[in-house]
């Protein structure tokens, strides 16, 4: 790693010591790619040779995290612009890559496919959504930024819109969305971690966090850049293996988005026969009897609480004074102490199952058709209508959500101030989406191929003979995957399976008929996203509070030194703080990241975006623009989200405004922003002259060339 740390004032010009930069990382990033598939070989050979995979589990786990954090060591700084921009000398292609890296998370890597699996069709909004939003970074922000010249986006706000209120506001709508964000990505590391080393999920996530924290904690921006290069190159050849052999296993074609259109074909028509399959309608009917019986016991819970007590009551006697079997009166006994302890916990226990057998009471397990492109029928009656006209509206929110949140991400675009040079910064967007591309291109893929293997490979396998994997998984987490003989014929049926999207990805290689040695692998590319994006959203709460709050608001007089070490202790507390609401698993990674999308969209776009295309636009405006926009965001999440509405304690009938779900709230925030800072920044004293200039010659570089 000693091309890491090159100088480039080192007695060369800038531009020669950027080319021996550059050139140093090619060699040691060129010898690490080299050395990690020669490692999955020695396993795999290991694996060959009676090595178990609870081994190489933990040896993937401990090497991969001993790898970054030796790379955090090698890093290690406390000079500030090194801590907080890498020094300002991160070549285009691998600011490219540590974006791609920054932006793959957990949602990314492990529940993009999982979920145009469940999804088919809708899920394509994620894709369309995320790399919508690096156009708009290319193009209306990155170049922007990078000429303002700041350390964080809190601090663009406080520079350009005159004052600390600004500031102040971007801290906390930065820690918000970063801090929700980052939860999302220790619950994956949690669940990965779990995986590959059987510790307890709680375990596991602490264990992980100490990957997070070496790196990000000692070189701050520096060390977590080259990490996030190293696992990009980690998590992209994860990916790609199991679903190029799963497209040459399948069609004999190792180029997965080329065949992913035939093999949809074939899912489509093998969707129709599960539809028409009488075994497939056996266990939906049964599903549905359990909804009715469900719901029959809500209308009268105090009763039918009582009658259930004493039916279990009466079994466990019956039992004894029969002298049954041992395990048979165990299951009795353990049947009784799992009933609700009092009316509260039955109706909330028994909602959530009716809820639960109602949504598998439907085909395809509850799943729409792959190719169907929204719910309901433009041509058919008027709840149908309806439904098409709602499902079509959300699809659209939801990428415009995740267009303009992508574009707002202070994680994301912190990365930008990190290259030498404007045309680096705009660069560095281009090779961004080149490296996202090659995921995001293969996702759609990927989902195809796994269910056509369990439509046409698991369906109809006998229970005794299902693969290993299923009972792995449900060991990790039952409420991610489980298996019941529903109707007791000894068949697996798809109506029996209940599968969450976060394990797709990660058992695509059991699934596909690998050796473990590359679910290991994937294990560890799912760590690595997860890692990169935790690494990258501490830093921005770290940086937000220890450069924007404490040194340009409380201490402008701070050393270097100290401000570093605020940082570093600042970045300790919430990580903790995280893991130990992620350890809750407050909800599923995609509201949660989904989440953070909203917020960011409704707190930055519209004051970035006008800080540098509108010279009005005024402090006042921007602070209630902020306020304003997330404000509104915050309360429809709070009074619409089944779990937020837990949190607040919210009772009210859920009502949703044009039928626009929670997840892409953002969509009321965003305008609501724009007009607040127009209609503000016109009714108020106009910016400075100053500022005013500021902007015109950021926006023009013919005008102020000497601050590119």
């Amino acid at each position: 790693m000693a091309g890491l740390s090159f100088d480039p004032q080192a007695g060369v010009s800038n531009k020669d010591a950027n080319a021996a930069f550059k050139k140093g990382l090619n060699k040691v990033y060129g010898w690490y790619t080299g050395g990690f598939l020669a490692f999955v070989i020695v396993l795999g050979i290991a694996e060959q040779m009676g090595l178990s995979r609870a081994a190489i589990g933990m040896v993937f786990l401990l090497a991969t995290v001993a790898l970054y954090a030796g790379i955090g060591i090698m890093s290690r700084t406390s000079d500030a612009a090194e801590y907080y921009v890498a020094g300002r000398r991160v070549p285009a292609v691998y600011n490219g890559m540590a974006t791609g890296a920054d932006w793959m998370s957990a949602a990314s890597f492990i529940g993009m496919a999982g979920t145009l699996y469940l999804t088919g069709y809708g899920g394509l909004a994620f894709i369309m959504g995320w790399t919508g939003g690096y156009c708009l970074v290319a193009l209306f922000l990155a170049p922007y930024l990078r000429k303002f010249g700041q350390f964080t986006i809190p601090d663009f706000l406080g520079a350009r819109y005159e004052g600390n209120l600004p500031r102040f506001i971007g801290i906390l709508a930065a820690i918000l969305c970063s801090f929700t964000y980052v939860v999302a990505q220790i619950y994956g590391v949690g669940l990965i971690t779990t995986r590959l080393s059987g510790l307890a999920f709680e375990i596991g996530i602490f264990v992980g966090l100490g990957g997070i924290l070496v790196c990000s904690f000692l070189g701050g921006m520096r060390a977590v850049t080259w990490t996030q290069v190293a696992q990009y190159i980690i998590l992209i050849i994860a990916y790609m293996i199991p679903v190029v052999w799963l497209a040459v296993k399948q069609t004999g074609v190792p180029i997965p988005q080329a065949v992913y259109g035939y093999q949809l074909e074939k899912v489509t028509a093998r969707e129709q026969q599960l539809i028409d399959d009488p075994k497939e309608k056996e266990v939906i009917a049964i599903f549905k009897q359990q909804a009715d019986d469900l719901g029959a016991k809500l209308k009268d819970v105090p009763a039918a609480l009582a009658a259930d007590k004493a039916a279990a009551e009466q079994k466990v006697t019956d039992l004894k004074a029969a002298t049954a079997p041992v395990a048979e009166l165990q299951a009795a006994e353990k049947a009784l102490a799992a009933l609700p302890k009092d009316e509260a916990a039955a109706r909330k226990a028994w909602t959530a199952a009716r809820a639960a057998a109602e949504g598998r009471a439907k085909p395809l397990a509850g799943m729409p058709r792959h190719a169907a492109q929204y719910a309901g029928d433009p041509n058919g009656d008027e709840k149908a209508q309806k439904t098409f006209n709602e499902s079509r509206r959300n699809f659209l929110a939801l990428v415009f959500c995740l267009m303009v949140g992508t574009a707002a991400l202070p994680h994301i675009l912190m990365r930008y101030y990190t290259t030498p040079s404007v045309k680096d910064a705009r660069a560095s967007v281009t090779w961004s989406l080149f490296f996202i591309f090659l995921l995001y291109f293969t996702a759609p893929a990927l989902a195809v191929l796994v269910k056509y293997e369990i439509f046409t490979t698991l369906v109809g396998t006998p229970f005794t003979q299902l693969p290993e994997w299923i009972s792995a998984w449900n060991r990790v987490d039952p409420a991610l995957l489980s298996v019941v003989d529903v109707n007791k014929d000894g068949i697996f049926q798809l109506g029996e399976m209940r599968i969450g999207g976060d394990i797709i990805v990660l058992a695509t290689p059991a699934i596909a008929g690998l050796p473990y040695v590359v679910s290991g692998m994937v294990a560890a590319g799912g760590l690595a996203a997860a890692l990169s994006t935790a690494d990258g959203l501490l830093l921005t709460i770290a940086n937000a509070l220890s450069h924007d709050l404490y040194y340009k608001m409380l201490d402008p007089n701070a050393p270097t030194a100290r401000r570093v070490m605020i940082s570093k202790i600042l970045l300790l507390v919430v990580a903790l703080a995280a893991a130990s609401v992620a350890a809750q698993k407050p909800a599923d990674i995609l509201f949660l990241v989904s989440a953070a999308f909203s917020f960011a969209a409704a707190a930055f776009f519209p004051a970035l975006t006008l800080g540098i295309f509108w010279k009005r636009a005024n402090k006042w405006g921007a602070s209630l623009g902020m306020i304003a926009g997330l404000g509104i965001t915050f309360y429809y999440m709070v009074t619409t989200q089944p779990w937020l509405r837990g949190v607040f304690g919210v009772t009210s009938p859920i009502e949703l405004w044009w039928g626009i779900l929670p997840i892409s709230a953002g969509l009321f925030g965003v305008p609501l922003g724009f007009a607040v800072i127009i209609i503000v920044s016109l009714l108020t004293k106009a910016p400075s002259a100053e500022t005013q200039e500021l902007v015109e010659h950021v926006r023009y570089p013919n005008l102020n060339t000497s601050r590119a």
